[in-house]
């Protein structure tokens, strides 16, 4: 059991830091002798430490880049086998009653000029719940001949719905 845990990195630093502390340190502790034996064990010294950094280096590129598998290869005389065809399942009714058809989304110039509705009667027509509408979200305006009403896409879009094209 450890007493400081590190991080992968910071361990490996750790493990780089101490060794060459303790490289240099040897070297320095050691009783004197001639010149010539000091500058060849400096230079064998720092030879050692650019080995251990190149070692720690390539370790570190390795894992950075990970181990790369290469695809199994297939005999000559067996095909590649092909992979089974998907087919998207139609969506649970519970889902699919929160999709709105996009062909009801327009423009009412009498409403709004650049604001769309969800037209009610498009929706009577396209739409199977159009009756469980959030009524928050319908909005009534005069065409200059009738009432029409319509929804606030952003207002159903709030409450879970979703404008798709069918």
């Amino acid at each position: 059991m450890s007493l400081i845990a590190f991080p992968r990195n910071q361990h490996r630093k750790f493990i780089a830091l101490i060794l060459s502390l303790s490289l240099a340190l040897t070297g320095v502790s050691a009783a004197p002798a001639r010149a010539d034996e000091d500058v060849a064990k400096f230079i064998a010294g720092m030879a050692l430490l650019g080995i251990l950094g190149a070692a720690i280096n390539d370790a570190r590129h390795d894992n950075q880049h990970g181990h790369v598998v290469p695809p199994p290869q297939h005999p000559p005389h067996h095909p590649r086998p092909h992979p089974p065809t998907v087919h998207p399942r139609p969506l649970p009714p519970h889902v699919a009653r929160y999709d709105l058809p996009a062909q009801c989304v327009r423009y009412f110039p009498r409403y709004s000029k650049s604001h769309t509705l969800v037209g009610q009667t498009c929706l009577q027509r396209h739409y199977r719940f159009e009756s469980s509408l959030p009524q928050a979200c319908r909005v009534t305006f005069w065409n200059g001949q009738v009432h029409r009403s319509g929804y606030k896409p952003s207002c159903l879009q709030n409450r879970g719905y979703r404008i798709v094209r069918k």
